[in-house]
């Protein structure tokens, strides 16, 4: 039981008086007098403290709760002082978040079962009867440690995205594009699920992100995801995230994608290349809120807006049972449909404008117009990459340049013509890259078929595609 020393009023931990969330305690004893006694003493300091009488108890409120800190005893068994029980549940607490500090405390004190506990993951070791300065002074240090613990794993979450995302801008003026305007100016303030159609590289993520920079959550993350590029091996670590200790390679722990754009907007592309099995658990988290990483029975109440894309017909494909017809429904709140290039030609010229731009700084190039003929070739061209595959052409042409004007040979676009006579003369990729082009082209950019025609699987297409810039 607790000594009779009075805590200082400086006790309440530094981050929670800067949190709008008091820090969350668990505290395990089978005893309730002692229990009473940790409420009296924290609740004062500014915590929030729950109590359990038991391992069991403890493993249910991991599983459904989140906290700063767990306090334990080592033995739940009358007339037991092995501290068995406790080290064991100490065990699990690390094992299901090493992040988490754990404090155990213990009447049967000695070195030996203090240097086990400390062995097995917990953060620090108290006796009872305790001095309540240095339960204070121990709580408020792990609480903040804890804190600082996630706000960097968000951090480096957050900068591995950035690192790999720029932000590009919403250009269209052509008057196939003003439906697609309209509906984004109607739909974006709200909460609405997106659910985004069209050919490969015909700018859905453009458009993913305009809708997130006019909604309500504009200050919160964007988080984007190539679900086409992720293998099934890897797809829940990615998603949903996982725990140290999860499988073989899971050294650390990770935060999932969905947990990092927690209060913001998650954008899913290529939405129909996730396979059967996880559809069901991606359909879960979209209906519950409710995120649960790999290896871990605890789940996180997160708060996302969804927009998710795709070139397949996902009607179709629900129709065969190849998409869940469920998930399609929760996903296909608003449908937009963006056209392909070649149908929004009036485009092109401030497309062009922009990358040239874009480039231009990139590289440090003093080319600052576009040739006349070299425009009307831009504009003439049938583009089966749509925007992607203007954006790599015109990164080409400003390093190409030779002078301050884009010339029609620095576009590279009559190679698909010389092809035929000339493919001696071309290297293994730049003929990769001219039949990649002409099964996009044959197929009007669908991956699927193109990516059979080729004799390539989906994802070995698309790292090409992505390599070629198409």
């Amino acid at each position: 039981m607790p000594t009779t020393a009075k805590p200082r009023e400086t006790g309440v931990p530094t981050s929670a008086a800067k949190s709008a969330h008091a820090p969350r305690i668990l505290a395990a004893d089978d005893q309730q007098h002692i229990l009473d006694a940790i409420e009296l003493l924290l609740k004062p300091q500014g915590y929030a403290v729950e109590t359990a009488r038991s391992p069991v108890l403890v493993r249910e409120e991991l599983a459904t709760n989140s906290y700063d800190a767990v306090l334990i005893d080592l033995n739940y068994t009358r007339d037991t002082t092995s501290g068995r029980e406790g080290l064991d549940l100490l065990s699990e607490i690390v094992a299901l978040d090493s992040n988490l500090p754990v404090i155990v405390m213990t009447a049967w004190g000695n070195v030996e079962l203090a240097v086990e506990a400390m062995r097995r993951g917990a953060r620090d070791f108290i006796q009872k009867p305790w001095e309540n300065e240095r339960l204070l002074s121990i709580l408020r240090t792990q609480v903040e440690l804890h804190r600082a613990l996630q706000h960097a794993e968000r951090l480096a979450a957050e900068n591995r995205l950035l690192s790999a995302q720029g932000r590009p801008e919403f250009i269209a003026t052509a008057p196939s594009m003003l439906p697609v305007l309209d509906t984004i100016t109607r739909i974006a303030p709200s909460d609405a699920n997106v659910f985004l159609t069209g050919e490969h590289g015909t700018g859905k993520e453009v458009v993913a992100r305009t809708i997130h920079a006019l909604s309500l959550r504009a200050s919160r993350p964007f988080v984007a995801v190539n679900t086409g590029g992720l293998s099934e091996g890897i797809f829940e670590s990615e998603i949903f995230g996982h725990v140290k200790g999860a499988f073989t390679d899971a050294r650390t722990d990770r935060i999932g994608r969905f947990e990092l754009a927690d209060g913001g907007t998650i954008f899913l592309d290529e939405i129909g290349n996730v396979p059967l099995r996880q559809q069901a658990k991606l359909l879960r988290v979209i209906e519950s809120g409710e995120v649960e990483r790999v290896g871990s029975s605890r789940s996180k109440q997160v708060n996302v807006r969804v927009i998710s894309a795709t070139n397949a017909d996902l009607q179709a494909a629900s129709t065969k049972g190849e998409f869940r017809e469920d998930l399609l429904f929760r996903l296909n709140t608003v449908e937009i449909h963006l056209p392909p290039l070649r149908d929004r030609r009036e485009d092109v010229p401030a497309l062009a404008a922009h990358f040239l731009a874009q480039y231009a700084s990139r590289y440090r190039r003093q080319v600052h117009a576009i040739d006349p003929a070299a425009l009307q070739l831009l504009v003439q061209h049938s583009w089966p990459g749509n925007v992607r595959e203007l954006d790599h052409t015109m990164e080409r042409a400003v390093l190409m340049c030779r002078s301050d004007q884009i010339q029609p040979s620095d576009l590279g676009l009559g190679l698909q013509r010389a092809a035929p006579q000339n493919l001696e003369e071309l290297s293994l990729e730049a003929v990769e890259s001219i039949l990649i082009r002409k099964a996009l082209q044959r197929f009007k950019g669908n991956v699927s078929q193109a990516a059979e025609a080729l004799g390539l699987s989906r994802g070995a297409l698309y790292r090409r595609m992505e390599k070629y810039g198409l």
